[in-house]
């Protein structure tokens, strides 16, 4: 793990000593975890009665039926009932090193000789340092001026922070615009930007967005032209009432929608001359395009003025230019980040580099054209089963049948029993999505998957036709 941080029990033989004991007990104990297994019927109900235990405690039931023992090695994971997955969601887009991995192994051992569990705005580790300067390395490495960075515990928090800075630029703004299908999170705030109703039911409403339809791959030009027209009514209606535009580059919950770079650029642009601050959500997107930045993978390094980042990143985070420096008191969190988190994240860019996730031959993309291309295999095998693939590099969706949320449900449940965990996205249609671990995943195990996706669809297209 890189940075310059000084550890303080320094060179001490002990430390390395016991660091490669433990890791060899970690090892051992991971190794016979390397294909799909099914529950052992001897702790199928005990483990059930640990399900109820559980629904009970947090007042409703999991997805899934999944209470991880934590034992797993790469994306293999196993559960409580002696069962073993392949998990191809990776916690949405958390898990990129998959499971037991080693190198986030020894940075949670050398954040547990730490003296804090948490980091917080008073009192900050000195790694904390080495990541900021990190992240906004990344961020400008391609002519972006996001020099500023406040990490905070949640991807959600990330975003709140976002529109506090938005808001504290343009007072006097109360309204946001944003895209139809868009996930900012389920906070208060986000869940009136989240456009999905459901997430908001009962709840006081405390901001006022304007809603634009997103690209329409299948008709470039023409859902440009629409949407760029429907800016240009809203600011119409509202003049200078809007704070910011809240862009997911690549729709995650929305259904892997992935937008295009005039498109992005004509629409970030325009909001920008409208006086809007222009913010780009990758909480999902970092680490999975081409560019360690799904806005570098666009090229709009020249329009982004506040990025949000999270899950595969470990540690959260929202970088901001200059312009958007807040005022004492405005930004703060009791925690910023756990002290693993600091150091996984660190370990997870060091590991981008070390088996080179970028450029256009990069492994994010080698392994989204052997994905995409099992999935175009299935379709033709199966011709009307499945529709897409939809998402970019280390995001892929499939739609199944006539992209019911039903019929996605059921394939997902099919696909869990098989072995195989993705999760749904979307809505008319919904699809079955899957963020495989991206840093561990090897060609084979992406096989696998498709070997036990096609199984479950099997099934799936056996049940329609009862």
């Amino acid at each position: 793990m890189s940075g310059d941080w000084k550890r303080p029990w320094g060179d001490d033989p002990r430390i390395a000593r016991a660091l490669e004991l433990l890791q060899q007990v970690a090892t051992d104990q991971q190794q016979d975890l390397q294909r799909v297994q099914p529950a052992d019927p001897r702790r199928v109900s005990a483990y059930d009665e640990r399900l109820k235990q559980f629904a009970e405690l947090r007042g409703g039931g999991l997805y899934y039926p999944y209470l991880a023992t934590g034992r797993g090695n790469g994306p293999w994971v196993e559960l409580g009932d002696g069962s073993v997955k392949l998990d191809f969601i990776s916690g949405i887009g958390v898990h990129g090193a998959g499971h037991g991995d080693a190198g986030l192994r020894a940075a949670g051992i050398e954040a547990a000789m730490l003296d804090t569990v948490m980091q917080g705005n008073l009192q900050q580790f000195d790694v904390a340092v080495d990541l900021c300067q990190r992240l906004v390395d990344l961020a400008c490495e391609s002519g972006a001026d996001l020099r500023h960075v406040t990490l905070s515990t949640s991807g959600a928090m990330a975003n709140e922070n976002a529109l506090k800075l938005a808001f504290h630029h343009g007072p006097g703004r109360p309204r946001l615009v944003a895209f139809e299908h868009c996930f900012a999170g389920r906070t208060l705030a986000l869940s009136q930007l989240t456009d999905k109703a459901a997430y908001r039911v009962g709840l006081p409403p405390t901001l006022s967005v304007d809603y634009l339809p997103f690209f329409d791959t299948n008709d470039p030009a023409g859902s440009t032209g629409r949407t760029l027209a429907a800016l240009e009514t809203i600011v119409a209606r509202y003049p200078q009432q809007h704070a910011a535009i809240w862009v997911e580059l690549i729709q995650g919950e929305g259904g892997y929608n992935v937008g295009d770079t005039n498109f992005l650029r004509l629409l970030s642009q325009r909001a920008r001359d409208a006086g809007m601050v222009v913010i780009f959500d990758e909480v999902q997107t970092f680490g999975r395009t081409t560019r360690p930045f799904a806005f570098q993978h666009f090229g709009l390094d020249d329009l982004v003025d506040v990025v949000t980042i999270g899950k595969i990143s470990q540690a959260c985070a929202t970088l901001y230019r200059p312009a958007f420096k807040p005022g004492p008191g405005l930004i703060s969190q009791t925690f910023t980040a756990g002290t693993w988190e600091i150091l996984a994240a660190l370990e997870i860019l060091d590991r981008f580099d070390s088996i080179g996730s970028f450029g256009a031959g990069g492994r994010n993309q080698r392994i989204h054209e052997r994905f995409s291309s099992g999935l175009e295999k299935l379709a033709e095998q199966y011709p009307g089963s499945i529709s897409g693939p939809w998402g970019i590099g280390g995001m892929l969706a499939l739609t199944p049948l006539d992209g019911s949320a039903a019929v996605a449900k059921r394939l997902a449940e099919l696909c869990f029993e098989e072995g195989l965990m993705g999760f749904v996205a979307g809505a008319e249609p919904t699809r079955l999505r899957f963020l495989p671990p991206l840093l561990v995943v090897t060609d084979e195990q992406i096989d696998e998957a498709l070997r036990l996706l096609e199984q479950a669809l099997v099934r799936l297209l056996a049940e329609q036709k009862k």
